[in-house]
């Protein structure tokens, strides 16, 4: 099912975004991760996204991810980065996601090499990797968008005006990055509107599983955190299971709220992990609320 017909729903719909495990010699790791997966399967997820690292490392990894899931009837959105990437091989790479019959792509930039090194080939901002899928697939085309502005935009407005080029460049679908300030989500929203952007947005969710994994996260972004929240991950930051469970609840207020609000979707980056994702859902009795869906 493609974007604009997964979000044109009532009632709000839940994805999920995994990536290829690091060191996974074996394959031992490929294999929990299918695990977990397939253990959320049961909240009938409406598309996961897989993704690959900087400069389009583990994309033979990636595609093998997206095509066990696809095997496994479940809708995948590959993420699809430009930044190191010649027109040929962005052409091979479509063409072995067509054989899968995969229907949804994100579309993004990509981070650039850990070692600085600077390899534009044919194109150099997502905006135009957009406009090539638009013209030359019939992939649905999802872009992000930064609810406080991307790390290296100069201000929240500027970066607007860039989401907004991705999307007159054919972009169907917006899926943010994780915040844990609705109220800078439905700002986002309203700034959005002012600029006549009516695309669906997709909230990014990151329940919080460890104290050293969200430090880690947000220095790679530019996220807050709410002063209360902060406070109380200071306190229990030496305590792994409180810190799960303060994820957990968390998010699930996150989620509710934004659930009463309408919103079109969810998307969890699991970190690889149901746990978190699956008590959220509970919490929120996601599988009841999805299943009286007209």
């Amino acid at each position: 099912m493609k974007l604009n017909d997964i979000y044109n729903k009532e009632k709000t719909q839940i994805s999920y975004e995994v990536f290829p495990p690091k060191n996974d010699t074996d394959g031992t790791k490929t294999s929990k991760l299918f695990d977990e997966i397939l253990s959320l399967k049961k909240y009938k997820p409406a598309l996961i996204s897989v993704t690959y690292g900087a400069g389009g490392s583990n994309k033979e990894q990636s595609y093998e991810i997206v095509k066990y899931l696809s095997e496994k009837n479940l809708n995948v959105m590959p993420h699809f980065t430009c930044i190191c990437s010649s027109k040929t091989q962005i052409e091979t790479y479509l063409n072995d996601l067509k054989s899968l019959n995969i229907e949804n792509i994100l579309a993004l930039r990509g981070d650039e090499p850990k070692d600085n090194t600077i390899c534009y080939l044919d194109f150099r901002y997502a905006n135009e990797l957009v406009e090539y899928l638009h013209l030359h697939t019939e992939f649905a085309i999802a872009v992000a968008g930064y609810p406080e502005g991307h790390l290296q935009a100069p201000d929240l407005n500027t970066d607007i005006k860039n989401l907004k080029k991705k999307l007159n460049a054919g972009g169907n679908v917006i899926f943010t990055q994780m915040f844990f300030d609705n109220d800078k989500f439905f700002k986002y929203k309203e700034l959005l509107g002012k600029e006549n952007i009516s695309t669906p947005v997709i909230a990014g969710i990151l329940p919080i599983l460890s104290y050293e994994q969200l430090d880690k996260m947000l220095s790679l972004a530019k996220v807050t955190l709410p002063k209360k929240l902060m406070d109380t991950l200071e306190k229990y930051k030496y305590n792994k299971d409180d810190i799960k469970k303060i994820g957990i609840d968390f998010a699930t207020e996150q989620c509710q709220e934004l659930i009463e609000n309408k919103i079109h979707g969810i998307h969890f980056y699991t970190l690889n992990k149901s746990y978190s994702t699956s008590k959220i859902l509970d919490n929120l009795n996601y599988a009841t609320y999805i299943s009286e869906q007209n």
